[in-house]
């Protein structure tokens, strides 16, 4: 696919959503952060049904640490992955508050090194609080860009950064 066809399909998809949004619910650079990271598969819906509960009662690093894992686990045990989700959470919070002054990082390096956090969840927060132009290539869009010779690479790591450079 030539640069042309690319930027073609880029012009439709913008005419198509020229704001494009997250349908995650959250108030805050944490909140989303943890709502991307519980969104690893699972669907948007069932990850704003936790937080619904969640947020209210813990929307900031020492609160979720305050809640505990046996608290944060009931709320979130309807989403896939919720024993692992717990513990990366916890983790997460902790390094926040220990190496980040209990803000999320606004760069990308720091982001990736959080616990949970890979390489999709740190574009997707990128993006979406610090307004960066990154991609966030999830399983589906690597099989498009794959398939539709859009963007062909073995990794979502190879498909984004060819993405970003198409773009």
């Amino acid at each position: 696919m030539n640069q042309e066809k690319r930027l073609e399909i880029l012009k439709a998809l913008q005419a198509d959503n020229p704001t494009p949004k997250t349908e995650l619910e959250y108030h805050s650079n944490f909140e989303l952060l943890i709502a991307v990271v519980l969104s690893a598969q699972a669907t948007d819906k069932s990850v704003n049904e936790a937080t619904r509960v969640l947020f209210p009662l813990a929307n900031t690093p020492q609160a979720v640490l305050d809640l505990g894992p046996e608290k944060f686990t009931d709320i979130i045990k309807h989403i896939g992955l919720y024993r692992s989700k717990t513990k990366n959470v916890m983790k997460l919070c902790e390094d926040l508050i220990e190496h980040h002054n209990s803000q999320v990082p606004t760069d990308f390096d720091s982001l990736i090194k959080l616990p949970g956090v890979g390489q999709k969840t740190a574009s997707v927060v990128m993006n979406v609080a610090f307004e960066k132009p990154t991609i966030a290539v999830d399983t589906h869009v690597f099989r498009v860009a794959n398939r539709t010779g859009y963007a062909k690479g073995k990794t979502p790591e190879i498909v984004q950064k060819k993405m970003e450079r198409y773009t």
